[in-house]
């Protein structure tokens, strides 16, 4: 009859020399007690620091930044912790925390081996409530604590950078625009003024004001001297002298009022010239204030830059220092090892007690080997 074939953990039950419990505690136990030592020893301590990203507005500098045109983000909509950590993975970080801890002549490494070195034994990751935690294992506790403070203040330092090239691009884009700003707003104001000079026009607000206080004052005289003339005509008769004075003063101011009231723009301090000329005036005015307010902002914009140089640096709150943490560290893949080999063994002990059906009996072949009476148990069967 044919026999199924053996699991792994038959194959190792199997072998004839983990017979005996002697030998298969040597083989099991001694490695299950080398692991479990390297996990505890050599020691090893974990350094961390916690950070978490910051924004001007949360130091109470948003209203000022809001008022110089500069409350916007240099990094746009992206979120924060993605880039903290991105830089905290690039390149310029690792060969700055290399240049300050001198990295390569600790380890007696290449800096492409120190890169590597970094990359792996450094993690930097993301917590609950927007805290980027940077930590290193290490058995040097010195060494760790002195890469993780590296990293905190390279991550700030490259964040700074990024910051302020990203504001210096701004600003050469802003002084171009308040140059230009400027040659328009020139030469609106000397449009503006010679138009004033060539039609001796101060205001073009006081001149359309006089023209009005004219007409008025022109109909307030025409009522006044209507009223005296009727009175007149109550006494004198139409041939008197003063009754001919009131009117000749009557039709004189009827015609300036008439010629006030003109509408052709050639006719002095009439409404028609005073219409043409402010028309121009109010024109040139429109350009020479939006001119001033383009200016204004620009200048306004071009100030928030530099209150941005000066708050580039307040990119991340270091929440916790760099520090040893006072939890004893285990080696998790020397534990790892002593679970598995335990569960190994376990696995053996079991299938010696209890085995699958149809497998064969651990020790069952080596006894039967040494057994005597197999020749005539073979005989009497056949």
């Amino acid at each position: 009859m044919s026999r199924r074939p053996n699991s792994v953990v038959g194959s190792i039950t199997g072998w004839g020399r983990l017979d005996r419990f002697r030998n298969r505690a040597l083989v099991f136990g001694v490695p299950i007690a080398l692991c479990t030592v390297l996990t505890f020893y050599p020691e090893r301590y974990l350094a961390v620091a916690t950070l978490a990203p910051t924004d001007p507005g949360s130091l109470g500098l948003g209203g000022t930044l809001g008022q110089l045109g500069a409350s916007s983000s240099v990094f746009g909509n992206q979120a924060a912790i993605e880039i903290a950590m991105n830089v905290g993975e690039s390149q310029q970080v690792r060969e700055a925390v290399i240049t300050q801890t001198h990295l390569d002549r600790r380890l007696g490494k290449s800096m492409l081996e120190v890169h590597r070195w970094l990359t792996r034994r450094i993690d930097i990751r993301s917590l609950r409530g927007g805290i980027v935690q940077i930590d290193m294992q290490d058995r040097d506790p010195v060494m760790a604590k002195d890469i993780v403070d590296a990293y905190t203040g390279a991550i700030k330092q490259r964040l700074s950078e990024i910051s302020r090239q990203q504001t210096k691009y701004k600003r050469e884009i802003l002084e171009q625009l308040v140059n230009d700003a400027t040659k328009g707003l020139a030469e609106a104001q000397a449009r503006y003024n010679s138009y004033r000079l060539q039609h001796q026009e101060a205001i073009p607000e006081v001149q359309t004001s006089k023209v009005a206080d004219r007409i008025g004052s022109l109909e307030g005289a025409i009522r006044s001297n209507r009223i005296s003339l009727a009175i007149a005509h109550q006494t004198y008769t139409d041939n008197n002298f003063k009754v001919q004075e009131l009117k000749a003063q009557t039709e004189a101011l009827e015609t300036q009022l008439a010629e006030a009231k003109a509408t052709n723009p050639t006719n002095d301090q009439s409404v028609g010239s005073v219409v043409a000329s402010t028309t121009v005036l109010f024109q040139l005015q429109r350009e020479l204030s939006l001119q001033r307010g383009l200016y204004d902002s620009y200048m306004r914009f071009l100030q928030g830059t530099s209150v941005e140089d000066l708050a580039s640096t307040a990119n991340m709150r270091i929440l916790e220092g760099p520090h040893i943490d006072t939890e004893r560290q285990l080696w998790l893949p020397s534990m790892a090892m002593a679970i598995a080999i335990a569960v190994l063994w376990g696995a053996v002990e079991f299938y010696r007690v209890r085995p699958p059906l149809g497998a064969p009996v651990p020790g069952a072949q080596l006894r039967y080997a040494t057994d005597p009476r197999r020749d005539d148990d073979e005989a009497m069967h056949v």
